[in-house]
Formats: C-alpha cells, sequence, structure tokens
C-alpha cells in the first residue's frame, strides 16, 4: 500500500488505449503535410504494438521456465538486435560497420550488466529473469540509442571534411546531450520510467530513488562508453568505401591519437 491506494495497477482495455493514439494522428497529419515521413512513423508505430503485444507473451514464458539458458538467448537477441537498429540512420556501409557497433555495443553493456546484477544488486542468481530482462533492456537500447546518435554525426562530420579528431569530438558531444540532459532534468521535470513504476506499484519512494539512480548511471554509463568504444574502433579501422574516396591525404586514422 502507498498512501492508502492499493499497489496493484489497474488494467488498461485496449479500446482506452487507443485513445492515447488520437495526439498520434494529429501528429501523422502535420508529418504528411510538411512532407516528412509519415509512413515510416506510422509503420514504426504499428511495429511497436505488435513487438510490445508479442513480447507479453514472450516474457511470460521467459519469466515462467526460469532457465537461464532462455535468459541468456534473451539477451543476444537483444544485443544483436539493438546492434543492427543502431546503423540505421547510415546511407552506406552498415554492414562494414556492424561487427565494430557490435562490439562497442556488447562490451560496454555487458560490463555494465555485469556491475548492476552482481555487484550493485546482488542478485541471489544471475539469471534471475524478472530482473535481468528488463535492466538488460535499458541498457542495450539505450547503448543502440547514443552509438546511433555518434555514428550518423560523425558520418555527417566527415562529409563536411571535418578532421578525425574534431568529427570524432562532434559525435560523442552530439550523442551525449540526450544522456546529460536527462541527468538534470531527473526529479525536476521528469520522474523516469522505473521510479514511476515502481511508485505506481507502492514501492516506498526512497527505494524507488536508488533504484532510478542506479538506473541513470547505468544507461549514461553504458550509453556513454559504448558510443566512445565505437567511434575508437571507426578511426583506427576505416571502411574501404571511406578510403576510396580520399587520394593523396591520409587515410581515416591520419595520426590521431585515440
Amino acid at each position: 500500500m502507498l498512501g492508502g491506494m492499493d499497489s496493484a495497477l489497474p488494467t488498461v482495455p485496449l479500446s482506452n488505449l487507443l485513445i492515447a493514439f488520437a495526439p498520434i494522428l494529429l501528429l501523422l497529419a502535420i508529418m504528411h503535410r510538411w512532407s516528412l515521413k509519415a509512413s515510416a512513423a506510422l509503420y514504426a508505430n504499428g511495429r511497436m504494438l505488435a513487438q510490445l503485444l508479442a513480447v507479453g507473451y514472450v516474457l511470460t514464458y521467459v519469466f515462467e521456465a526460469d532457465e537461464p539458458l532462455i535468459i541468456v538467448a534473451v539477451v543476444a537477441v537483444m544485443v544483436l538486435t539493438s546492434a543492427w537498429i543502431a546503423l540505421r540512420p547510415l546511407k552506406r556501409a552498415r554492414l562494414r560497420l556492424y561487427t565494430r557497433v557490435l562490439v562497442a555495443v556488447a562490451a560496454s553493456g555487458l560490463t555494465m550488466f555485469a556491475i548492476v546484477t552482481q555487484l550493485v544488486l546482488d542478485l541471489p542468481r544471475w539469471f534471475e529473469p524478472k530482473f535481468v530482462v528488463p535492466l538488460a533492456g535499458m541498457i542495450f537500447a539505450n547503448a543502440m540509442n547514443t552509438v546511433s546518435l555518434a555514428a550518423e554525426r560523425f558520418e555527417s562530420e566527415r562529409d563536411r571534411e571535418i578532421d578525425v579528431v574534431g568529427a570524432r569530438r562532434a559525435a560523442l558531444d552530439a550523442a551525449l546531450i540526450p544522456q546529460i540532459n536527462g541527468l538534470l532534468a531527473v526529479g525536476l521535470v521528469s520522474l523516469p520510467g522505473m521510479m514511476s513504476g515502481q511508485i505506481l506499484s507502492g514501492v516506498d519512494p526512497q527505494v524507488a530513488v536508488r533504484y532510478q539512480i542506479m538506473v541513470m548511471w547505468m544507461v549514461f554509463g553504458s550509453g556513454g562508453l559504448a558510443a566512445a568504444m565505437y567511434l575508437a574502433l571507426r578511426i583506427a579501422l576505416p571502411t574501404p568505401s571511406r578510403l576510396t574516396t580520399i587520394t593523396g591525404s591520409q587515410n581515416d586514422t591520419g595520426t590521431l591519437r585515440v
């Protein structure tokens, strides 16, 4: 109980849920009117709906199965998929860059994941599904977005013939803007997802705050390190397509100090 309110969350009927889509229709109409990619936004919403409805059944099975191999498979799918989606903004060399993104996302994400689950939370079992799956989702989704921003900005800077040091600096700076804004706004402007969910479920706000601090550091560290690692790998291992556009000058690595 929290403040005399039942800790059980009410079930949201699907008919009521559709009401929340009304403002989205207005936004889609504006995007279409302004010649933006309204169809892509509509597809993204449809895909989100299908994925979340499906994952509800999948998670029910995962939690009930309580098998470590299933948890490993779920985390592996998260890593592989997030690395591929991170490259979506790029117009070229996506396949060549995938390995670098995968290494960056996996290395930073799994390291942070191990620290949080084994040292911070000290779970009795490393594969505790109700903790492991949500936390892994937060980590890899955040790393995906941060690497995506960094990758897109780096290529944009290089297309403007900015040197690799300047491009790397601009890319990481841009990628961390949402992260730093989130750190500055939390508690003043927003109550993030985990904290809000716990409070709605009846958890003491003081406990919810500690979990939220853990999550904020978790996503900032994993996302920032993933972006930095990707940029280091991107520069150390330039793509052939970039090398073929550079004639009579230094290659992508130049004299950069990584």
